[in-house]
């Protein structure tokens, strides 16, 4: 009996096949050893002709053709799945590409496999999805020059939204991981009486992700790094003018990035940390409250989860400061930020009352004024205490990155 093994070669496969029609004509007995070779014989033939000699799928075009020709549909007939008689000419004519949502309405209606119609590798991922491609803020993403290689119209991104998200998604490393069914992810998120859109928010992690990777960082994070002292330090840096630049500054020598992101509708941020594909923190603001004091606490609440909490099963965590909770997590962080810029023996001792006192205690502490006279006015919930005094502006220090917002 000769022995079966993988066909590598053209001069095997003759061989192969010249064996196999020797055992077709004997025809043996089911159960026989020759029977056992002839099955796997044709297996092995099969195998190498498939991988030697692949069979291209047919053309998608020539496919939707073929079945008008069988159906007896004219190019009007397309309307419905593709959309106005032009665009209907435009595809058949291959000046324009098949939409996912083209080739799923052209599937159901003509009856052709998707497989068939779709050419594109990231089609295939967003058709296998059972993602709402719909759901995202498309418009406010066009707006924001989200998409950077697209100028058209916003029913045109509809029309291809399934294209151009995926490829925004899968934009940086680790960005695949916030897209699974229903878009869990695994950040820790404050709990909320707002519903929040899962979809925004998934976005606006990505934008925060790109940002990072387009400014590449002189060092690596050290685990460790950020602790009371090293906070302690950078909050100093609050009593300048430029202290939030400096801020920057400060923490991408250190391996932290810091991005600003204006909030998508209905997302209800300040901020949020996690670490990157190459394992450096990035700690994101939204700068929606534009207040000096709001940056402040919202960096060290940051970089206090950095300090505690990052290293453990939460990708990222996403901060809601408008809202209390109770969390432990939350409160250590809240804790850690309030003691790192007021100590808090040094605030039990005597609250300022007024803006002299504000003044001074801000001197002693070589912090910004603004940091004292804002949790003043959080904790007595009285936000017109001080009138119009320390509430210095954030927005025009970045001023370049909310341009288009």
């Amino acid at each position: 009996m000769n022995r079966a093994k993988i066909i590598k070669t053209d001069q095997e496969h003759q061989q192969a096949l010249e064996r196999l029609m020797q055992l077709m004509d004997k025809d043996p007995v089911a159960g026989t050893a020759e029977a056992d070779e002839l099955d796997l014989l044709a297996l092995l033939v099969e195998h190498y002709e498939r991988e030697r000699y692949p069979i291209e799928p047919p053309d998608p075009v020539e496919a939707i053709q073929f079945r008008m020709d069988q159906m007896g549909l004219t190019r009007n007939d397309l309307t419905q799945y593709i959309g106005s008689t032009s665009r209907v000419s435009e595809v058949l004519n291959r000046k324009r590409p098949l939409s996912l949502n083209m080739i799923r309405k052209l599937s159901s209606g003509l009856g052709l496999s998707a497989d068939v119609l779709i050419r594109e590798p990231n089609q295939r991922s967003a058709n296998e999805s059972d993602i709402d491609w719909q759901a995202f803020p498309l418009a406010e993403m066009r707006n924001r020059g989200y998409f950077d290689s697209f100028s058209g119209s916003l029913q045109e991104l509809k029309e291809y939204a399934a294209e151009h998200l995926s490829r925004f998604l899968d934009s940086v490393p680790g960005g695949p991981s916030l897209r699974p069914a229903l878009l869990r992810t695994s950040a820790h998120l404050r709990p909320n009486d707002k519903e929040m859109d899962s979809y925004a928010l998934c976005i606006w992690q990505i934008r925060v992700l790109q940002k990072a990777q387009a400014t590449p960082l002189p060092t690596r994070y050290k685990i460790g790094t950020v602790n009371q002292e090293f906070m302690v330090r950078l909050a100093r840096e609050s009593w300048s003018s430029q202290g939030p630049l400096i801020a920057r500054e400060y923490l991408n020598r250190h391996g932290i990035h810091l991005v600003t992101e204006p909030h998508l509708p209905r997302t209800y941020l300040d901020g949020a940390v996690c670490k990157n594909a190459d394992g450096n923190p990035v700690i994101a603001f939204t700068l929606r409250h534009d207040r000096l004091d709001n940056f402040w606490f919202t960096l060290m609440h940051e970089l206090a989860h950095i300090a505690l909490h990052l290293d453990g099963d939460a990708a990222w965590f996403i901060d809601d400061l408008d809202v209390e909770d109770n969390n432990r997590v939350e409160r250590e962080a809240d804790m850690l930020a309030q003691d790192v810029l007021i100590p808090q023996a040094r605030w039990g001792e005597r609250k300022p009352a007024d803006i002299p006192s504000v003044v001074a205690l801000a001197g002693q502490l070589n912090i910004a004024p603004e940091i004292i006279a804002g949790r003043l006015r959080r904790e007595s919930n009285n936000h017109k205490l001080f009138g119009k005094r320390f509430r210095t502006k954030i927005k025009p220090l970045f001023a370049t990155e909310f341009a288009r917002t």
